[in-house]
């Protein structure tokens, strides 16, 4: 009987894992026009097609039209205006990533944001907790979203310890579910990691607040001697703040948080910088996924080449085909992911799809000597992105996600040399080589496509 109800169950996640979420058709859907937004609110629209205009030119696209194609597509799929003014740092690795972060949090006057999926009761934790405290007794307001099951290892008295300071901490859906303020959805969860400090800087991507980052790809080990954690964060500033504000607040308010402290959450920003940026925050709850309609948008508009670095790959049929199809229209097509991993069941169910893409021409390479949890791409050298979201179904049907999109051939060309620079420490993945791969290797990956969409 317990025989015939795992085959039960197993037949029922083989069935789940054939699911397909629903993206909007971007070839019949109506472009709409471009608008573009500052710290002064939305540009005419003149100003606005003067501003594309230098900004193709600056690019050099020629007849290619690869900007504007991207451009438009952004827009059809995510609606709202595309920031500019901002500026944009690349931030390799926990080491550096953590470094601004402090910087930021020490000179904070008036309040933090922290949104996480993963808080420690490590080292890196404490000084976060030190700083945290430290700015809350100044009179800083520090407001905190924990994910639940992220957050499940970190001792409770962690966050008593933050909130007897006054720090107002929110765990999001609760595992237990008498917790709960809002309606209680075990699998949901928030997967964003995010900064604010008053309004007008702001740090997102894939780093939590965790030891493991603490050594950095270049040492290799963390301060405990284990593999250090390959990661990217952003670091933003500008009128593009203000909507990673709304989006902390919206988060907030479905949880039914309580009332935060009165503080200048919206303060006049102004010019930073010279880079387009639009952020886009996805959850379960929405129709489809905007990370994810934006990113096989672009997948699917790409002219010269894709370039992906993730964590956790485990690729729905769409995104699958939509890479293969992409090199049959003479597209190079680049994935760098983990040799090892976290996630035994994600690693092993990604690792199914190898010999499919490889057949279709995509090159495949694992990143050595580290524990990649980067969420990185860039197509074409003018579209890319830097966030928390993973190519799996966990992150496109199940979690809150955070991107930031980054629309220009300047940011693109960094993220395009960071994808170089971890090229370099990666080895190639060949067809005959991966055919040849033991039966024990292929046991691993039909069990754990089994499991895909639940991971």
């Amino acid at each position: 009987m317990t025989r015939l109800l795992l085959v039960g169950l197993c037949l029922v996640m083989c069935g789940c894992s054939s699911l397909t979420r629903f993206v909007p058709d971007m070839a019949s859907t109506k472009r709409p026009a471009i608008q573009i937004a500052n710290a002064n609110g939305l540009i005419s629209k003149e100003k606005s097609r003067a501003m594309l205009t230098t900004m193709r030119n600056r690019i050099g696209v020629g007849e290619t039209n690869i900007f504007d194609r991207h451009l438009a597509n952004e827009q059809a799929i995510v609606g709202g205006p595309l920031s500019v003014g901002n500026s944009a740092k690349l931030l390799l690795d926990g080491p550096q990533t953590y470094t601004a972060m402090l910087k930021a949090i020490a000179a904070a006057t008036d309040h933090i944001n922290m949104e996480t999926y993963i808080f420690d009761d490590d080292f890196i934790g404490q000084e976060f907790v030190a700083a945290l405290i430290n700015k809350q007794r100044q009179g800083v307001q520090v407001n905190i979203i924990r994910d639940s099951v992220g957050t499940l290892n970190t001792p409770v008295v962690f966050f008593e310890k933050l909130k007897a300071a006054g720090v107002m901490v929110l765990e999001f859906n609760p595992i237990n579910p008498l917790l709960a303020r809002n309606q209680w959805e075990l699998n949901r969860r928030d997967h964003r990691k995010l900064l604010i400090v008053d309004g007008r800087i702001a740090f997102l991507g894939g780093i939590n607040i965790s030891s493991v980052y603490s050594g950095g790809s270049a040492r290799k080990k963390t301060k405990y001697g284990k593999l250090a954690w390959r990661d990217t964060h952003l670091q933003l500033d500008g009128p593009v703040v203000a909507d990673l504000q709304k989006l902390f607040f919206s988060t907030w308010e479905k949880q039914k948080g309580d009332a935060v402290a009165a503080k200048n959450y919206f303060p006049a920003l102004v010019s930073r910088g010279n880079q387009m940026i639009r952020v886009i925050g996805s959850a379960p709850e929405e129709p489809f996924s905007q990370i994810y309609a934006t990113l096989l948008s672009a997948i699917d508009n790409a002219e010269t080449s894709i370039q992906l670095t993730n964590a956790y790959f485990a690729p729905d049929p769409q995104l699958l085909n939509g890479l293969i199809e992409a090199v049959k229209r003479g597209v190079s097509v680049s994935l760098i992911l983990p040799s090892q991993t976290d996630s035994w069941l994600v690693f092993h169910a990604g690792r199914a799809y190898y010999k499919q893409l490889l057949e279709g021409g995509v090159k495949i390479f694992q990143r050595r000597g580290v524990v990649l949890h980067s969420k990185t791409a860039v197509i074409d050298g003018v579209w890319s992105t830097v966030g928390s979201t993973n190519l799996d179904w966990r992150s496109f049907l199940h979690n809150q996600e955070l991107n930031a999109v980054m629309l220009g051939v300047d940011f693109g060309g960094q993220v395009q040399g960071m994808f170089e620079r971890d090229l370099k420490e990666s080895v190639e993945i060949k067809l005959d080589e991966w055919q040849n791969r033991s039966v024990d290797q292929r046991i691993k990956e039909l069990f754990a496509r089994m499991w895909e969409y639940w991971l």
